[in-house]
């Protein structure tokens, strides 16, 4: 992974210097405390579709659920392009990459007791996981140092 700082419009006034910038550490603390996150998935003619899921950070990657026969999730089987990011507009986390559904029962079963610990339900399927290309983070409060780009290979 490395980390570097975002491509902004100079106007922004973001620091070009390292310091100030997130940890990972931090981006991790903040995804498994939040409720609620926002999907954006490709329609098939290229149009956006952005809704809001729940999901579980569990042994290091995240994971959300729904219907088999939501928009979302025929988009995902589609077009496995995601951007997820957390509700809040004050501490930032947005994550791109690629949903990848999961099929390990095992698996399926932690996840399920994820769920069930954070929102009193067990999911069910299907389930997606994240495989992370790129993170982005900033906090209000210090946004002229805070912004951080993450580049996974």
């Amino acid at each position: 992974m490395e980390r570097s700082r975002p491509q902004t419009d100079p106007s922004y006034g973001i620091s070009e210097e390292q310091e100030g910038m997130l940890e990972w550490d931090w981006v991790v603390a903040q995804l498994p405390d939040a409720r609620n996150y926002w999907l954006a998935t490709v329609r098939p003619d290229g149009r956006p579709h952005v809704v809001p899921v729940w999901g579980v950070w569990l042994e290091g990657s995240m994971y959300f659920g729904m219907g088999a026969e939501t928009i979302k999730a025929r988009n995902l089987r589609k077009n496995p392009n995601v951007v997820l990011h957390l509700d809040s507009s004050e501490d930032v986390v947005i994550l791109e990459g690629m949903a990848e559904e999961v099929s390990n029962e095992g698996l399926q079963e932690r996840i399920d007791d994820a769920y069930e610990a954070k929102y009193d339900i067990r999911h069910g399927t299907p389930v997606f996981t994240l495989q992370l290309k790129k993170a982005f983070a900033w906090q209000s409060e210090s946004f002229a140092t805070s912004p951080t780009r993450w580049t996974f290979e």
